[in-house]
């Protein structure tokens, strides 16, 4: 039981998410969704930019759904067919992916599926992409679908953490912001970045 409440928190000292952690959560996160959303490869490599921007771009309590959440729902009704997009937004684990209690991260995926278990490889933008599409005017993703509904209003309070999720401590109540995203930490846990490249047939599920 203390090796799995070990392996649950990760505690990072410097105040920013680096971008080397950021890529990875956004890799597992996409992966998911991927799976669960039936994502063209098209659509994974698009839905991964829009989870790293806006991973990046979390810089405490405030930003987890404010402007930079909802950026990312408007770019994914871009990317979403509308039957993707209203199942998106049925999966809270999907459609609010983090949230904060008491000065810590938590990733909620983690609570649905097994960590280290892919079912697709990496998008082809893993690499190359950096972050930034979630800082220009309008939306990087207009050209892919007719936008999907927008979803009912709903409060904005961030969920209690699910048991399993992961959790990401942060002293600082901070995790710094997009220009230093791109540095990695003094003490950094690189997660998730083992994949299997042989197709979704050869993968785990869910628990």
């Amino acid at each position: 039981m203390m090796i799995l409440a070990m392996m649950m928190v990760m505690t990072i000292s410097a105040n920013a998410m680096s971008y080397t952690a950021a890529k990875n959560e956004a890799l597992f996160l996409s992966d998911k969704m991927a799976y669960e959303l039936n994502l063209t490869d098209a659509q994974y490599d698009a839905v991964y930019e829009i989870n790293l921007d806006y991973l990046m771009s979390v810089n405490g309590h405030a930003d987890m759904f404010g402007i930079w959440w909802d950026r990312r729902n408007a770019d994914l009704r871009f990317v979403l067919t509308p039957w993707q997009y209203e199942k998106y937004v049925a999966l809270n684990y999907f459609y609010r992916p983090i949230s904060w209690h008491k000065g810590a991260l938590t990733i909620h995926v983690y609570s649905h599926y097994d960590r280290g278990r892919f079912f697709k490889h990496h998008p082809t933008v893993f690499v190359s992409y950096k972050g930034g599409h979630n800082k220009v005017h309008g939306s990087h993703y207009a050209h892919m679908h007719k936008p999907a509904p927008a979803p009912a209003k709903v409060h904005h309070n961030a969920p209690m953490p699910d048991k399993g999720a992961r959790v990401m401590h942060d002293k600082g109540h901070n995790m710094g912001n997009h220009n230093n995203a791109h540095k990695a930490p003094n003490r950094e846990v690189v997660m998730n970045t083992r994949t299997n490249r042989s197709g979704s047939g050869h993968f785990g599920g869910r628990r």
